[in-house]
């Protein structure tokens, strides 16, 4: 068991959600790893932020790709987790991202929202935008999971 004794498996994709949001069990490392933060949202569709830093910039001086697209991904894959009944998992099959503009300091907070667009019994499809602090589109993704048992 994690932290306070929770176990995951007895939840469905929601619950754990909100257990990680709680502090009941853990983040997922990649959320600290590039600063993923205020996980939140509701059944079917989940935000989360990130306050670019010099750390996140490619060679060219804005944030790096990866890291828009892990926003990206995290969003559209914890949207369809968020659906999953106990004992289910998922996995990304997918991910298309088009970026739209450059994201820097300046943009300000990041906010990636991700939202199920159709849930089936054995595929989701999922979407994600990246807003800056003024509510601009820096990105946009599509992703397909598949879901099991």
């Amino acid at each position: 068991m994690t932290q306070t004794q929770v176990d995951p498996t007895a939840m469905d994709g929601y619950e754990q959600l909100q257990a990680m949001i709680d502090g009941r069990l853990p983040p997922p490392p990649i959320a600290d790893t590039i600063g993923l933060v205020n996980f939140g949202g509701e059944r079917g569709e989940i935000s989360v932020e990130l306050v670019p830093e010099l750390r996140h910039y490619n060679p060219l001086g804005s944030v790096h790709g990866g890291v828009l697209s892990t926003m990206l991904d995290t969003a559209a894959g914890c949207s369809v987790h968020s659906t999953l009944a106990v004992g289910e998992g998922y996995t990304s099959l997918d991910l298309t991202v088009k970026f739209l503009r450059p994201a820097t300091v300046d943009s300000g907070l990041l906010r990636a929202v991700g939202r199920v667009v159709h849930r089936g019994r054995r595929t989701a499809l999922a979407e994600a935008q990246v807003l800056d602090a003024r509510g601009k589109l820096v990105a946009h993704a599509t992703s397909s999971c598949m879901i099991f048992s």
